[in-house]
């Protein structure tokens, strides 16, 4: 390249070579290009000390030139090319990794040897806990720590939250929500680390349902005659447990309760054909005679009648063949309801409500 000055060519300057720069230095480049191009960056999770780094190396630079802004792209680019995998720092990093892939019980015991605890946002793991982990933490905690963990939270599980508290335990909170204002940033990580050490500091559990819900899923499958001989022995052992136990139970005879009207065609269509039928012969009884009603008022009129014809072709079954199909048919329901693709009514809502 050449410029021409009169009547004289003159060469064109030869380009300045890229800028010499240290690690840092490209690092600053590097964010600073991404925010350029309007990506979304998050280095909170960054050690403070490189946090500042960061930033001081960012407020002395001034200008890059193109050239050289090129070379560090293109050598950022080559590094993340040559990068087959990147693991966790440290055992923090690494448990924190693998949380929810290994038991709980090995988990707070390697906690627990080396000392550590758990890295990144606090806030981002306490928003993640069921209500009713919430629930607990805000028991044992002061208004004014209940009334942060509450403006932490997303605004659905708050409300949540705020729905199970007593009423004069809420207004407290609702109103210490007002007066947090003038918190600082330091004293909300502070109460969100605190938070969170005292889950690590909780006894993992062996059994992730309560007592009630394991024997009222033991006796789901059991035979009714042996599942009303456990209640009536329970009932006299342990009246709390007992009424517990039974809200756990969901059998055949409970499907009118339980079962959204509109959901039946769904569950029918995975129930065996064959399987339905022997449950429906089987349902003698009064309570499980509302089942079927019950199941065959929210079916098409045709189908009914073709399902009431099979049925009446089965006759009679055995009481065990019958009480078989039926749980079966709870299976399903079960399976549907715990993959969500059906939602069952609390045993205690208003039927008509």
């Amino acid at each position: 390249m050449s410029e021409r000055v009169g009547a004289v060519s003159l060469p064109s300057p030869p380009a300045a070579p890229p800028l010499r720069l240290t690690r840092r230095e490209k690092a600053a480049i590097i964010v600073r290009f991404l925010l350029n191009e309007g990506a979304e960056l998050s280095l909170s999770d960054l050690p403070d000390d490189l946090q500042a780094d960061l930033t001081q190396v960012m407020g002395n630079m001034r200008h890059v030139d193109r050239r050289t802004l090129a070379s560090v792209v293109m050598e950022f680019a080559a590094e993340l090319e040559a990068v087959g995998l990147v693991f966790p720092r440290g055992l923090s990093g690494a448990l924190s990794a693998l949380e929810g892939k290994i038991s709980p019980l090995t988990a707070q015991r390697l906690r627990k040897e080396a000392g550590v605890r758990l890295a990144g946002d606090p806030w981002d793991r306490l928003r993640r806990l069921p209500v009713e982990t919430l629930l607990d933490l805000v028991d044992r905690e002061s208004t004014e720590v209940a009334a942060v963990l509450m403006s932490k939270l997303d605004v659905s599980k708050a409300a949540e939250l705020l729905g199970v508290l007593p009423g004069e335990r809420a207004r407290r909170i609702t109103y210490a929500v007002s007066l947090t204002g003038g918190i600082t940033p330091d004293a909300v990580e502070r109460i969100g680390l605190t938070l969170a050490s005292q889950l690590e500091d909780t006894p993992a559990r062996a059994f992730e349902k309560g007592p009630d819900s394991r024997v009222g899923e033991i006796l789901n499958y059991s035979a009714a005659t042996i599942r009303e001989d456990v209640l009536t022995g329970l009932d006299e052992t342990d009246e709390q447990f007992a009424m517990a136990v039974r809200k756990a139970i969901f059998t055949f005879a409970d499907v009118p309760a339980r079962l959204v009207a509109r959901d039946v065609p769904a569950i029918l269509r995975d129930v065996p054909q064959d399987v339905l039928v022997t449950a429906l012969a089987g349902a003698t009884e009064d309570t499980t005679a509302r089942t079927v009603a019950f199941l065959l008022e929210n079916i098409s009129g045709r189908l009914a009648d073709q399902i009431r014809e099979e049925v009446e072709e089965r006759g009679a079954v055995s009481a065990k063949d019958g009480e078989a199909a039926q749980t079966q048919v709870v299976g399903v329901i079960r399976e549907m309801a715990e993959a969500g693709d059906i939602k069952l009514k609390d045993p205690e809502e208003d039927p008509d409500g």
